[in-house]
């Protein structure tokens, strides 16, 4: 049988996950399924693009909670506490720069499913944090991206709570 796939996390990604999911089912739902009744309402449902959109946005919220529930399920919520705190790991902030001589960057890497790399959060299968992974601060470390290969030296390693 093939091995269950886990989804990597920080304690926090699953709080936020856990909160996700009560307004997907106690907020969100019921308010679905009362727009789907006043829909009905309007008369022929062949026709009814009321009814049509709720139905959409009632498949789409059903589906969103399934997969809310699964990685819930599988979570890995990441414990640093076995890792040398200066090396890079899930939930924690990392900052390198590309050599020879960019300027810095900071990331926090984070399970896929609380990755936002707007706000500094990336992903662990994300081809940099792959990269940066069981390293080191002071090690130089060659990223393969898509545009090609990157060298970055690791500055600073921390945790990321």
């Amino acid at each position: 049988m093939a091995e269950q796939k886990t989804y990597p996390m920080t304690a926090d990604g699953k709080v936020k996950l856990e909160k996700e999911l009560e307004d997907l089912k106690m907020n969100k739902r019921p308010e679905v399924i009362k727009r789907i009744q006043i829909a009905r309402g309007f008369g022929d449902l062949s026709e009814n693009s009321e009814y049509e959109s709720a139905k959409d946005e009632q498949s789409m919220l059903e589906s969103r909670i399934t997969t809310v529930e699964h990685m819930l399920q599988y979570a890995d919520v990441v414990d640093n506490n076995g890792t040398d705190e200066d090396e890079v790991n899930v939930g924690k902030k990392v900052t390198f720069k590309e050599l020879p001589d960019e300027e810095p960057e900071t990331y926090t890497i984070v399970g896929a499913a609380e990755a936002d790399p707007m706000s500094g959060k990336i992903s662990n299968d994300s081809p940099i944090a792959k990269g940066l992974l069981g390293h080191k601060v002071d090690e130089e470390v060659t990223i393969s991206i898509p545009a090609g290969d990157m060298k970055v030296k690791i500055l600073k390693v921390e945790s990321a709570s």
